[in-house]
């Protein structure tokens, strides 16, 4: 008997693994999981020059976005080794010891049983239940890449967002030196006698309206920096230097067939994918509630050997087949086949929803695209000419036949070309992004052409 009850502690010993240590996958549930998006990432560097890739890579190490995502989709690979397990035996093992009074005599009892339970065959409820469990997985890993994706084109845009805020301070600079320039030149004719006293206050006015136009964009660019900073994991009052990205140039080739666009989107975009991963998983609800109309078989041992000092030992064991057959339960049953028809019905309609929106999504990006590219185009004219206008009515000034007034609206005309062409180049990258994202293509790689300065 001492033998045989410490063999029972080593069986359950042997069963210790599969609740010690997280790591521990006997089904292999991991191979079903992609890489963790912050799995080789690196904090955003302090010092230097933040390029664009850097933001990325320091957005997905800090966001605790992309490791909710990532533990979710380790939480449903778990919920699928759970609906594998259905598929092994089960087995126990108890163990016990204690004193009876047995014919007014006191005797020690010890006992050791082990038993085995092992589901044969239920007409594909468990089967249909592992389905279920895949299907939410495959969405769960389709909601992380949403998540990811999500996640690059917002700090994209945040990059994006400082870099033409820095250019529009850029070009609040310049205009304040030229708006500068002009007064001092209006006030020295003034003193020559050459200038009227309007033309001084008029000159003044426009230097201090530029004044004004510069400190609110200096502003508006430390308010950007702050913003990115806090997506790459970084205090928002911490200096921050971007690379300077090369700049490229609208393709001449760029427009394409938006219904291609579209079916692309649709096979890519990974909150599509979840969705219709979900509808499957809710049709396979309704196959595993209605198997439970159906019989079941299982196998069943067990085996026990008991020890009462005195009296010997008692050993017994069993084999067998169960069938259960449900009869009633209280219409749950039923219920539960119509709740999750009701949800096939509800996923279905989520999963449309979600179609006709792709389709919207890439036409509204390849449409917002499209303007940027004209724009794009179409600002580097206009600040050619305004360049040129204002070095005319600026020669024509200094020489004397030129009005004040002709000066300052050059000038003006400048700015405003100069602060179009930033917005026109910020609409045009950003839109090249949300493009992306709009068709389920947005990834670090293409990232990487962007900072390169060339056209996806």
């Amino acid at each position: 008997m001492s033998a045989r009850i410490p063999m029972t502690w080593a069986i359950l010993c042997l069963a210790f693994p599969a609740w010690a240590g997280g790591g521990f996958d006997p089904l292999a549930t991991g191979d079903g999981l992609g890489t963790a998006p912050f799995a080789a990432c690196s904090p955003a560097p302090r010092n230097g020059a933040l390029t664009l890739a850097a933001a990325i890579d320091g957005a997905l190490c800090a966001n605790p976005q992309t490791r909710l995502a990532w533990a979710n989709a380790r939480a449903q690979a778990a919920q699928v080794g759970v609906a594998q397990a259905a598929y092994l035996p089960s087995l126990s093992a108890t163990a016990g010891t204690g004193r009876a009074r047995l014919a007014d005599v006191d005797r020690d009892q010890r006992s050791v049983a082990a038993s085995l339970s092992w589901l044969v065959f239920d007409f594909g409820g468990r089967a249909a239940t592992l389905e279920n469990a895949r299907q939410l997985l495959a969405a769960a890993n389709a909601t992380q890449d949403a998540t990811v994706q999500s996640l690059l084109l917002a700090t994209t845009q945040a990059y994006y967002q400082a870099q033409a805020l820095e250019a529009a301070l850029a070009a609040a600079v310049a205009s304040e030196r030229a708006a500068e320039t002009s007064f001092r030149a209006a006030e020295a004719r003034y003193r020559a006698g050459s200038a009227a006293p309007a033309d001084r206050l008029q000159a003044r006015t426009a230097w201090s309206q530029a004044q004004l136009n510069r400190i609110a964009a200096d502003g508006s660019l430390k308010t950007a920096q702050g913003a990115l900073n806090a997506l790459i994991g970084r205090d928002a009052q911490r200096p921050l230097a971007l690379a300077t990205l090369t700049q490229g140039e609208p393709a001449a080739n760029f427009e394409q067939n938006v219904d291609a666009l579209v079916d692309t989107a649709r096979r890519r975009r990974p909150d599509f994918q979840a969705a219709l991963a979900q509808a499957q998983a809710a049709r396979a609800s309704v196959d595993a509630a209605r198997a439970a109309h159906l019989p079941s078989l299982s196998l069943g041992m067990t085996a026990s050997d008991a020890h009462t000092a005195g009296l010997g030992d008692t050993r017994s064991g069993s084999v067998g087949l169960t069938l259960n057959v449900p009869l009633f339960t209280g219409f749950a049953t039923h219920y539960r086949v119509r709740a999750a028809e009701a949800q096939v019905e509800a996923r279905a309609a989520t999963a449309e929803s979600l179609r006709l929106q792709v389709a919207q999504d890439v036409w509204n990006a390849y449409q917002a695209l499209t303007t940027a590219t004209q724009t794009t185009r179409s600002s580097a004219d206009l600040l050619a000419s305004a360049e040129a206008a204002d070095q005319v009515a600026r020669g024509r000034y200094e020489a004397g036949v030129g009005s004040l007034l002709d000066l300052l609206n050059a000038q003006s005309a400048l700015a405003s070309a100069r602060q179009q062409r930033v917005q026109a180049l910020f609409n045009w990258n950003v839109a090249r992004v949300a493009l992306a994202q709009a068709m389920g293509a947005l990834d670090v790689g293409l990232i990487e052409t962007l900072q390169e300065g060339k056209t996806p």
